[in-house]
């Protein structure tokens, strides 16, 4: 009976930290996507001082590690101008949270940037012979041929991000690494470490499903 209810009380105590995973992941996601198309506007603007201080932001993010950066963003604010912006459990995570962002948004925007730069400039003179203005010209005849050529670097980046979650345990945020380290401190256990394994293969295993379907689905935008 003893052995169960630890089993089930570790499963408890997983999903919950699982949660948080899955959270941080999803919302450094939604957040970082877009953030990192606005990024690599800027890093191909024509006004040569906006793209040279995004490129230097993008080189210095990419260039020093996340962990880094979780600490610059939690404990920099409080040290510098004496004011505590992160407080509580909500505030490491918000932490987490604006540092992964961040992150994600300058890999990203050099993903796109990649990604635009390499369609012909000759489909854009084609959509002004056309009539059309810059703005229709990206959405109806760039984007998708972007997001086809963009996908497969994307879904690395996405799944590199499953796994980087696990960093945010150095400021404490409560994921699942997080939860696993404080009981097997407590109690010795290390199996646990096999059964966060299993999680992990679970939630890659469906992205790579989801990505495959979606290469699949646009197939037909050949570039």
């Amino acid at each position: 009976m003893e052995s169960y209810m630890s089993f089930s009380y570790i499963t408890l105590l997983l999903l919950e930290g699982f949660g948080k995973t899955f959270l941080l992941f999803f919302l450094t996601l939604f957040f970082s996507l877009p953030l990192g198309l606005v990024v690599s506007f800027g890093s191909m603007s024509k006004i040569k001082p906006l793209q040279y201080v995004t490129r230097i932001f993008v080189w210095i993010i990419r260039g020093t590690p996340l962990m880094l950066q979780l600490f610059v963003v939690f404990y920099v604010p409080g040290i510098l101008f004496d004011v505590q912006l992160f407080n509580g459990v909500n505030g490491r995570f918000t932490a987490a949270l604006v540092a992964f962002v961040i992150n994600y948004a300058c890999y990203f925007s050099e993903i796109y940037r990649g990604g635009i730069e390499g369609i012909p400039h000759g489909q854009y003179e084609a959509g002004q012979v056309l009539g059309m203005t810059k703005p229709e010209i990206f959405f109806r005849v760039i984007l998708m041929q972007v997001v086809k050529r963009i996908l497969a670097p994307i879904s690395n980046e996405v799944i590199t991000l499953v796994k980087d979650t696990s960093l945010a345990r150095v400021i404490a945020v409560a994921e699942i690494f997080y939860q696993n380290e404080n009981y097997i401190l407590s109690k010795g256990v290390v199996w646990p470490l096999f059964y966060i394994g299993v999680f992990f293969l679970i939630f890659v295993g469906g992205l790579t499903l989801l990505f495959n379907y979606l290469e699949k689905k646009l197939s037909y935008y050949r570039v």
